[in-house]
């Protein structure tokens, strides 16, 4: 079964490049694969095993209720779900609802969002990578790259984020390269929520729209419409495009 509701899994040359664009040199990484699911963790000690087990648990509980819900994995809309739904599915309904999209919308980051959550009484300072979206945790200001295909801009670009001790959530979609279905022309769309799984709907919420010489204005003005969202970044045909509490940098090449 393919959990998540993406074209295909992202080339691994791409995926290397942008897992070096997470910035967290006080951590000790590693990394969880199981099915679909691949993650690079950062925290204070080396947590694999805690990790492998909620990811365990958490995909067991999605992929049985998609079983009984077959309309889950496919519907491109919001979906209600019950309120006794595990709470993976219950998490990625609601980010899907906030953004109009469908719940698998929300897969990578609600996963990233609930190991972290997870693993938070073991490590104040985490982060947690799915896919090109991303989980943090900590007082530390942190700096996670957006890697385009724009030429020029290709793995340089990045945003200094400061979760204040909360969680937050940087997740990109694109329409040009990986693995997110996105119905629009972006090279990359980012947004920034407490919330990984909210940011992940609302990123191919954002990327969807960016069609044609006003697609970065809709894109923006749907993530304003978004309640959490503290800010996003597009960049489409060389330009780029912020709005929010986004602190751009310049990464070394």
């Amino acid at each position: 079964m393919n959990l998540e509701d993406k074209r295909e899994r992202c080339d691994l040359r791409d995926r290397s490049l942008y897992r070096q664009r997470v910035k967290a040199d006080d951590l000790v990484p590693f990394q969880v694969s199981i099915k679909e699911t691949d993650l690079l963790i950062l925290a204070g000690s080396d947590l694999r095993e805690e990790a492998r087990e909620l990811v365990l648990t958490h995909r067991l509980r999605l992929e049985e209720y998609m079983e009984q819900h077959p309309d889950f994995r496919t519907a491109l809309g919001p979906l209600p779900v019950p309120e006794t739904a595990p709470s993976v599915v219950r998490l990625m309904a609601r980010s899907g609802r906030l953004a109009g999209v469908g719940p698998m919308a929300a897969v990578a980051g609600a996963i990233a969002e609930v190991v972290g959550d997870g693993l938070r009484s073991l490590s104040p300072e985490i982060l947690v990578e799915n896919g090109g979206d991303v989980y943090l945790r900590g007082s530390r200001k942190r700096v996670v790259g957006i890697f385009t295909a724009e030429r020029g801009l290709r793995a340089r670009l990045g945003i200094r984020v400061d979760p204040g001790g909360e969680a937050l959530g940087v997740c990109t979609s694109s329409g040009r390269f990986g693995h997110s279905l996105s119905l629009g022309e972006a090279s990359t769309a980012t947004v920034v929520a407490p919330s990984a799984a909210l940011a992940d709907a609302v990123a191919t919420a954002v990327g969807n729209t960016v069609r044609g010489p006003e697609g970065e204005r809709r894109g923006m003005d749907l993530a304003r419409s978004v309640a959490g969202v503290a800010g996003a970044v597009i960049v489409h045909e060389g330009r780029v495009a912020a709005w929010g509490d986004v602190e751009l940098v310049s990464l070394e090449e």
